[in-house]
């Protein structure tokens, strides 16, 4: 607290130093000052008389000195405060002098200087020790991050609650590192590989990433019967364009969730839009499209999706038909004429192979409208 009172009293100085200083120079005033003109004219006189040769050399450094101490003397006087205009000069040194004074009393009144300093590990303690119903996301993680220092860090199941408290707050990268910490002290929990699992496809915005599959695919193993993780990778095989594969892992995770379950609609929907745009790559995205159906990103998405698949997979040449015929529907000519170029080298000995890339370059292309809302 002292410190503080320190900085504030340093501040006010500063800034009613500040105030003086340009109030002086505002009632300095205008123009030059006769009297420094005369002190310039001596030095230029001087300057004249040694050039004629009528000053030595030493008496000229002499002049020329005494000249320059009155002309500097002169300069420091005219900038001075002025002997006329005390009246706004006293209004001002008196607004400068209540200014910090009058924040101090708003401070008394207002403040709490008596106040004493509240350590942080003092407040999480009294966070602790309140009811825990009352706290939001951020104190309940400082709780537990605290908590995590002391003598339960080797408890799994402190990380998986502290990951649970960053999620509320946003913070799916910190949910992520402290589910790493957990599946490091207990390897075997399925769970806890599910949750790391999400919350890298939280932080990747729905994505199911390199790191979430890994995730997925180790809480498999150890419970094969898991529902997320068999959603989620199910779900990254639609992204990587094997829409068959990815629909019939969905529709098995379906049948396996109870009549009641309310993620059983929601679910059934998906698997429907999802096969909808899946159809509609190889047919006529444009009716349906137009229908609502499905949306030109969701179908723009699978054919990314397929692209990329085959790029590190290309030993598939369903795929590349597949490839080829979605670019000749969507009417982009450049990547379709690109990949059937790649797979028609790369199948060139398999003229059954040839000719159907040739008949699905040959797709007639038809436009993506996107659906129209209902505007009453």
């Amino acid at each position: 607290m002292i410190g503080f009172w320190i900085a504030a009293a340093g501040l006010s100085a500063a800034v009613a130093a500040l105030v003086l200083r340009g109030a002086a120079r505002g009632l300095a005033p205008a123009g030059d000052d006769p009297a420094l003109a005369v002190h310039r004219r001596q030095l230029s006189e001087i300057d004249e008389l040694a050039e004629r040769g009528l000053l030595a050399e030493g008496e000229l450094k002499a002049a020329r000195a005494e000249a320059g101490r009155r002309l500097l003397a002169a300069a420091d006087q005219s900038a001075a405060w002025p002997r006329e205009g005390l009246g706004p000069r006293r209004v001002v040194v008196t607004i400068a002098a209540l200014a910090p004074l009058l924040a101090l009393g708003l401070y008394v009144v207002v403040g709490a200087p008596g106040a004493p300093d509240q350590p942080f590990a003092r407040r999480v303690a009294e966070w602790k020790a309140g009811d825990p119903a009352m706290l939001d996301p951020p104190r309940i993680v400082a709780i537990l991050e605290q908590a995590a220092r002391g003598k339960d860090g080797a408890n799994p199941e402190l990380y998986r609650n502290l990951a649970i408290a960053r999620m509320a707050g946003g913070d799916a990268v910190g949910a992520a590192e402290a589910l790493r910490k957990a599946v490091r002290l207990a390897p075997q929990r399925a769970d806890l590989w599910t949750a790391l699992g999400e919350a890298f496809v939280t932080s990747e915005e729905g994505q199911v990433g390199a790191d979430a599959r890994t995730a997925f695919g180790e809480a498999l193993k150890r419970d094969p019967a898991n529902l997320s993780a068999r959603y989620h990778l199910a779900k990254g095989e639609i992204a990587d364009g094997r829409l068959d594969a990815g629909l019939s892992s969905w529709r098995a995770v379906l049948a396996d969730l109870a009549a009641d379950d309310p993620r059983r609609p929601v679910l059934a929907a998906e698997i429907d839009r999802t096969a909808q745009a899946g159809r509609l790559v190889d047919a006529a995205p444009q009716q349906a499209a137009a229908a609502g159906e499905v949306t030109p990103d969701m179908i723009q998405g699978m054919v990314e999706g397929l692209a990329q698949r085959l790029a590190a997979a290309p030993d598939d040449p369903e795929g590349w038909v597949r490839l080829v015929r979605a670019y000749a529907v969507l009417g982009d000519a450049a990547r379709r004429d690109a990949a059937l170029k790649d797979a028609s080298a790369r199948f060139r000995d398999q003229p059954r192979v040839l000719a159907a890339l040739r008949q699905a370059a040959a797709a007639p292309a038809q436009t993506l409208n996107a659906p129209k809302s209902d505007a009453r």
